[in-house]
């Protein structure tokens, strides 16, 4: 798993994940925050949210190659707080699917783990910050 710091705050790296994935092409399947959910309980949390992300014609091609695969998509990327530093986490494509052993898999998940690593860096990298 990739766990890296991000000198933005949650809602920060969190909207910066959201242009990167639109400006990858991609989807955001779910978005689950986790404090907003909590404070419906009367509870309040560091940050913690989810975004599930991926892809039609992606998913058509992982079904193509392995349909047990489906399981393991959308993919997610999890913003949280933990001692006042904010994280960006999340399994390279490579990671997830590599337990199926299967190279067309793998092709695939190659390719995501390009778009992935370029969605984490929107909200990971010095240019993040500045942006902010």
């Amino acid at each position: 798993m990739q766990v890296i710091k991000t000198p933005l705050t949650a809602d920060q790296a969190v909207a910066a994940l959201l242009s990167g994935i639109e400006a990858q092409n991609m989807r955001v399947v779910a978005h689950i925050n986790g404090q907003a959910n909590a404070a419906k309980i009367g509870k309040e949390v560091p940050a913690d949210q989810i975004l599930e992300v991926f892809r039609p014609d992606f998913a058509v091609r992982v079904w193509a190659a392995c349909k047990p695969a489906g399981i393991d998509i959308p993919l997610r990327i999890h913003v949280y707080e933990e001692n006042e530093t904010v994280y960006v986490a999340y399994r390279t494509p490579s990671e997830v699917f590599e337990v199926y052993e299967l190279a067309s898999l793998m092709t695939i998940a190659k390719e995501l783990d390009v778009i992935f690593a370029a969605i984490v860096a929107a909200a990971t990298s010095p240019a993040a910050e500045a942006a902010s």
